[in-house]
């Protein structure tokens, strides 16, 4: 008995020691019947909205204490109860949240987002992770678009929401930023910059800001690596070329040159006719005609001898284009 009249008079509403991933917090001290005279404390950092019959009725975000009046009158109300349960048809709730900044919150893409690379022209899949800092500024739309009728609702729950919906705005992003997979790490800032004014829309439907945003890595599928790494092998295999005074073209003639004569007889032979005959008029033109032929015979040596070194020409014909080369001094 003594237990109940306590719970009638009862008249302090305070959110003491939340715990620390705790975004919206129902208080239940003495459940959902609070009576008149009652006094809300909001302490720093803290917000509360007083729901009175399945209604928002007040948002209190300034720290200091409110007087609180419902139509419950003590020991009235449960009196006059006492057949009902002891229950009133006057329901209250006092939702409590956080009024600071939530910094440092992790993010991270679920799956990979797909997008076409401005300059090579095939699909990336990349990965990105990062943080975010958000501050509620307009608890009411969150609680009724959201929250409901949950008593608690955490930090990560929270993250979860945010992080599935950056998916979309960033796979527009890095479709519509012009930058190719060499260029996304370097230009991750600007990115960041673009994406907080898209996501911010988004958080604010939801009664949050984006304080901050943040990319702090990115990553590639392994379909994506395999297309960039053969990139990288055809570059470097034409600069080899270039430096070797053929072009990309006749360094590939030459490796098809080099893998027929792996294949004795057949097509192999051929091939290695086929090819060698027309290699033998490039390399000509390409050390004795042309832009070649203004050359210095020192380096066109040198020129020869990458070949060589590269397995592209055998010793035979290394042997043969010295001895031109030497003929014209």
């Amino acid at each position: 008995m003594w237990g109940m009249i306590k719970g009638q008079l009862r008249s302090v509403i305070e959110w003491k020691n939340p715990s620390p991933d705790a975004i919206f917090e129902m208080w239940t001290g003495s459940g959902d019947e609070i009576k008149n005279a009652s006094k809300l404390i909001v302490g720093p950092g803290q917000g509360c909205l007083f729901v009175y019959e399945g209604k928002v009725q007040g948002v209190y975000t300034q720290p200091g204490i409110v007087e609180i009046a419902t139509a419950n009158i003590p020991f009235i109300t449960t009196i006059s109860k006492f057949m009902q349960g002891f229950t009133s048809e006057h329901k209250v709730g006092f939702y409590f949240f956080k009024t600071t900044q939530l910094v440092d919150l992790k993010w991270g893409t679920p799956s990979v987002i797909k997008y076409e690379d401005s300059k090579y022209h095939f699909p990336v899949g990349l990965r990105a992770f990062g943080n975010f800092s958000i501050q509620i500024q307009k608890p009411e739309w969150f609680f009724t678009g959201v929250i409901g009728a949950h008593e608690l609702f955490t930090g990560s729950e929270l993250r979860e929401l945010l992080s599935s919906r950056i998916i979309q705005p960033m796979t527009n992003t890095f479709a519509t930023s012009a930058f190719t997979y060499t260029e996304i790490d370097t230009h991750r800032n600007e990115l960041a910059v673009t994406l907080t004014q898209t996501l911010n829309r988004d958080f604010e439907n939801l009664g949050f800001s984006l304080v901050d945003f943040r990319i702090e890595g990115t990553s590639f599928d392994d379909d994506t690596m395999k297309r960039i790494n053969r990139i990288a092998d055809m570059s470097a295999e034409s600069q080899a070329a270039g430096a070797a005074g053929v072009s990309y073209a006749q360094l590939q003639q030459l490796q098809a040159l080099r893998d027929a004569a792996k294949n004795p007889g057949g097509a192999g032979m051929v091939m290695g006719i086929g090819v060698g005959a027309g290699m033998g008029q490039q390399l000509g033109g390409a050390f004795f005609g042309g832009q070649a032929q203004t050359e210095d015979p020192a380096s066109r040596l040198k020129k020869l001898n990458d070949l060589l070194l590269q397995g592209l020409i055998s010793k035979d014909e290394f042997e043969a284009k010295k001895k031109q080369i030497l003929e014209k001094i």
